[in-house]
């Protein structure tokens, strides 16, 4: 079975219920974006929501896609920088726990967190302090890292350190690995649009994005017309419309993918599970189909969950699905 390894910002979430949006005004965040912040806007914002219902996990766009990959069977390992705390500790435990190959390394920094602020209507907006995550660098990319795997899942987030983004996908391709990149947000894509248009047309096989994603790498309104130019970057693209699913554009044919039904409590982590049940399946040559149905089956049970990771209780539940989805 195909292996895959993640490279992201280890971070640990700390996932608050909002009663209102007045918090992200107080703050002027735009609702649904990832702001990165320093250590004392992070302090300022954990004070204006230490009121408020909040829970603690391993997190980071990467690292969530890579737990539902191990939940799903695969052999996974993340790559990423903790710093020698207590979060630190949550973060390699809870990879440990998934039977997740922890390739971390330790920085004398504080381990990144992000207050995820959830809305009332499911939405979420992060604050993000990097802390250690930050100091992962092209200096800990060597090919050894990437030795036995098949497939090197990335996040968006991680554009900011251009040189170390480059060198990873770079290191992953020549190495024989598949590249795959999650967009992560649509202010990062606006940010570092012309690195990212480059990187992916150069080394990368597979690019997730939204709606809003999609827009920002390609100019169109349209999500479809959107799908086709990202398809000129790579060999699979792939565009979530939300409730109306999912569009998956291979040599120059499109699926289409719906949802399943849910109650939304919290998006977080919709689009990076969807990840991965789309690479398991894909990984497994199960077809494009399947492979969305399978990543539509993942975001629908998250976004009933508060936070990113799935209650163990509901993954045999998950897994009958699954297995239901590739024998039909």
């Amino acid at each position: 079975m195909a292996k895959v390894i993640g490279l992201g910002n280890a971070l640990v979430d700390i996932m608050t219920s909002l009663e209102t949006d007045q918090i992200l005004k107080d703050i002027n965040f735009p609702k649904g974006s990832m702001q990165l912040v320093d250590a004392e806007k992070s302090k300022e914002i954990l004070d204006l929501t230490a009121d408020l219902k909040s829970s603690l996990a391993s997190g980071g766009s990467a690292a969530n896609t890579i737990h539902g990959i191990a939940r799903l069977g695969m052999e996974c390992a993340f790559v990423g920088t903790t710093g020698q705390d207590e979060y630190g500790d949550i973060f390699k435990q809870d990879l440990i726990k998934s039977h997740i190959t922890p390739k971390l390394f330790e920085s004398e920094s504080e381990t990144g967190r992000a207050v995820a602020m959830v809305s009332p209507d499911s939405e979420r907006t992060f604050a993000t302090y990097l802390g250690a995550a930050v100091d992962l660098s092209a200096k800990h990319i060597t090919p050894e890292l990437f030795k036995g795997y098949d497939m090197l899942h990335i996040e968006g987030y991680l554009v900011f350190n251009e040189d170390l983004i480059e060198t990873a996908v770079k290191t992953a391709k020549e190495a024989g690995l598949e590249v795959s990149l999650d967009l992560a947000s649509f202010n990062v894509v606006e940010a570092k649009l012309e690195f990212l248009q480059r990187i992916s047309k150069e080394y990368v096989d597979i690019i997730f994005a939204n709606e809003e994603e999609a827009k920002s790498f390609t100019g169109e309104e349209d999500p479809e017309k959107a799908l086709k130019v990202i398809g000129d970057y790579a060999k699979v693209s792939i565009v979530k419309i939300g409730k109306q699913g999912s569009m998956i554009l291979k040599d120059g044919e499109i699926t289409r993918v719906g949802i399943i039904e849910a109650t939304a409590l919290d998006t977080t982590g919709a689009g990076d599970l969807y990840a991965a049940g789309f690479l398991f399946a894909y990984l497994n040559n199960h077809g494009l189909e399947k492979a969305g149905k399978i990543g539509a089956l993942l975001a629908g049970k998250v976004i009933e969950e508060m936070g990113a990771q799935i209650k163990d209780s509901v993954w045999n539940d998950i897994l009958a699905q699954v297995k239901s989805i590739i024998s039909a």
